[in-house]
């Protein structure tokens, strides 16, 4: 059926004969083909079927980012109702691509951190887009509770205990705030940034996979990027470009930055830990769970900040060191 669709969608640009060659898959429905025209021209076919997958607000942040001078991949064409992107092609050179062939680290991610810093200086928060408010970080940190917990238990998670868990949560939310609000792209790492030959300064950071981006604080990003769960980042990196951040920004107050930044570090790696586990439970997709650890050591380093001492506690005694362990897979 999708097959038809992208036959029927590319007959109505310039593509219709390019040769398709698709790109492996991710942690969601959305799928990627390459498109080579015989005269080598290239293009990215986003097949994003609905209604699991919206490709408007792709379209919506897209747009918005090239505004603010910001490299996201222009779109050629779209059809919004079938699901389906014609973007432009940043080519390969993601940032795990050149990492894994020995890039300078320091250098890409020095990018990355002035890529942010000209978003959070450039962007005042739209009423269109929407808040990351405490409705959705409550949601996302339950996927621990609701599917990791569960999965090393082999049981459900007792409701109390799930109660108090969020109820912890909506108290330690609060610290988060403190800090400014900016554009908030949510997966900002590694695997979403990329490098653009023949482009200069910050444009030579290629942004992808931007859909689900939310107005909230500043700090959000920059977890992303520090504490990846798909690879580690030195503490000395980490500090250093934190610090070459918060230069860019006098006025804000560093002791509310770091709170924040440990609030919302915390409350992402539970996020992750959770959508981990569902997407070997729910979609069959394994590989991710053996990242589980590493976003536990994450989780661990924030954790021991007085703004969550609380939480540090629950998890001491219902999620101890010895248990934060890789759930057996679906696959056996």
């Amino acid at each position: 059926m999708r097959k038809s669709l992208v036959k029927n969608f590319l007959k109505k640009t310039d593509w219709a004969h390019a040769v398709q060659s698709p790109l492996p898959g991710d942690a969601s429905f959305r799928r990627y083909i390459r498109l080579i025209q015989n005269g080598g021209g290239r293009a990215m076919l986003m097949d994003a079927p609905p209604p699991q997958e919206d490709v408007q607000p792709f379209i919506r942040i897209a747009e918005l980012l090239l505004k603010l001078g910001l490299s996201a991949p222009r779109i050629i064409a779209y059809d919004a109702k079938a699901g389906f992107l014609l973007l432009e092609d940043f080519g390969d050179d993601t940032y795990t691509r050149l990492l894994k062939d020995g890039a300078d680290e320091l250098e890409l991610y020095q990018l990355a951190t002035d890529t942010l810093i000209k978003l959070h200086r450039s962007y005042t928060p739209l009423d269109d887009i929407p808040p990351y408010d405490d409705k959705r970080l409550l949601d996302e940190v339950a996927l621990l509770v609701d599917w990791y917990l569960p999965a090393i238990r082999g049981s459900e998670t007792p409701a109390n205990t799930r109660n108090d868990y969020l109820q912890l949560w909506q108290e330690a939310l609060k610290a988060a705030r403190d800090v400014p609000d900016s554009l908030i792209l949510r997966d900002y790492h590694v695997d979403n940034l990329m490098r653009l030959s023949g482009r200069t300064g910050i444009a030579a950071c290629g942004l992808l996979d931007f859909q689900d981006a939310v107005n909230g604080p500043v700090t959000y990003d920059l977890v992303s990027l520090f504490e990846d769960a798909r690879r580690d980042v030195s503490p000395e990196l980490a500090k250093m470009l934190t610090a070459h951040y918060l230069d860019a920004f006098p006025t804000i107050d560093r002791e509310a930055f770091f709170r924040s930044y440990a609030v919302l570090g915390a409350q992402r790696s539970a996020k992750i830990i959770g959508i981990f586990t569902r997407l070997d439970r729910r979609d069959d997709k394994a590989v991710y769970l053996e990242h589980i650890p590493r976003v536990f050591n994450w989780l661990a380093n924030n954790l021991v900040h007085p703004a969550l001492q609380e939480l540090e506690v629950w998890f001491a005694l219902e999620i101890p060191p010895k248990d934060r362990a890789i759930p057996e897979s679906t696959k056996g």
